[in-house]
């Protein structure tokens, strides 16, 4: 995509793309099913799923040929997402104008970014609650995967809220990172590896199967992929919040991110706990911040602005991010 826009034209066209990924997302939402990535990703995932995981009645002691096949399975899927947006990549970059590839890109790109509809679900979980508390905890059953059906209002805005501050994470600024690094194949692996763990990183029993060896790599690598970008988010959550009178420091939202079992989910809970000065817990799980108060409706409007921001605000840091590749790529 050289053509036209001189030698920083790879680092402009994916600025570019990025906001137009962005923009068709905060517009018209989601593509239809039949022709978004990541529900083929999930196809595939679920068709692999079931021939590596043995039923629920299988002995649950260690199994490392579970292990060794959901790990296979897991490159496999890898490696073929990877080298088709590789192939895009490339198709657009050697055969189109700089304008027409940065246009394609972006049309690629939007299905790995997904926020407007996370914010939609979590604000019409609020009305639904406004409603009956059994249609709010029906809509929140859309969102995660406990058991809801014996949830308080001020849990069901708990649920809410943790979920839109962990996926705030990972389906806008953890697929924004990887694309600022290495672009659409980037973004589609770390989508890949994230759909991957929701689906297969379960430590029990999951629709009839056992996770607990089958999908070890998956949650692992998901991890891994995770790490920095769940801390970036808080503090993009953070920085969002710099004159809200409200100013947790990051070593606070780590002391309280350690109390989640996860290495990277607690990071933008903790953090939305913390600025919205709300009590989040999982029941028998963790609780995280103990000292604050039950939400209510406006918190989770609140927690729906915050993530506004933090979306506006990774956008721009990744212009600046790519700008300097930009700069650097003229010289």
């Amino acid at each position: 995509m050289a053509e036209g826009w001189g030698a920083g034209a790879p680092a402009l066209a994916s600025i570019a793309a990025l906001w137009l990924a962005l923009a068709i997302d905060h517009w018209l939402g989601e593509p239809p099913a039949r022709w978004h990535p990541v529900v083929w990703i999930g196809c595939y995932l679920g068709w692999a799923g079931r021939r590596i995981a043995p039923p629920a009645v299988a002995d649950a002691t260690r199994d490392l040929s579970r292990f060794a096949a959901g790990s296979v399975a897991w490159c496999a899927g890898a490696v073929l997402v990877m080298v088709v947006a590789w192939c895009l990549t490339a198709a657009f970059a050697r055969n189109l104008p700089a304008w027409a590839g940065a246009l394609l890109t972006g049309l690629a790109l939007k299905p790995l970014l997904s926020w407007r509809m996370l914010r939609d679900e979590v604000a019409a979980v609020e009305g639904e609650l406004s409603h009956s508390l059994d249609t709010g905890r029906m809509q929140l059953a859309r969102l995660v995967s406990r058991d809801v059906s014996a949830l308080s209002a001020s849990e069901v805005r708990e649920s809410a809220i943790e979920s839109l501050s962990e996926n705030l994470n990972d389906s806008l600024v953890a697929p924004v990172f990887w694309f600022v690094l290495f672009g659409l194949p980037g973004a589609a692996v770390y989508r890949f590896a994230n759909t991957a763990d929701a689906m297969w990183g379960y430590r029990g029993e999951r629709e009839g199967r056992r996770w607990e060896w089958a999908g070890k790599w998956a949650a692992r690598a998901d991890d891994v992929l995770s790490w920095l970008p769940a801390r970036l988010t808080a503090l993009l959550l953070l920085c969002c919040s710099l004159f809200s009178g409200v100013r947790p420091g990051m070593c606070e939202v780590g002391s309280e991110a350690q109390k989640t079992p996860s290495p990277n989910s607690g990071w933008p809970m903790a953090a939305m706990a913390l600025l919205l000065g709300v009590r989040l817990a999982k029941p028998g799980v963790y609780v995280l911040n103990l000292a604050g108060r039950p939400p209510v409706a406006s918190d989770t409007l609140r927690a729906v602005a915050l993530g506004n921001r933090v979306v506006a605000l990774s956008a721009l840091c990744a212009t600046l991010a790519l700008g300097s590749m930009a700069t650097w790529g003229s010289r």
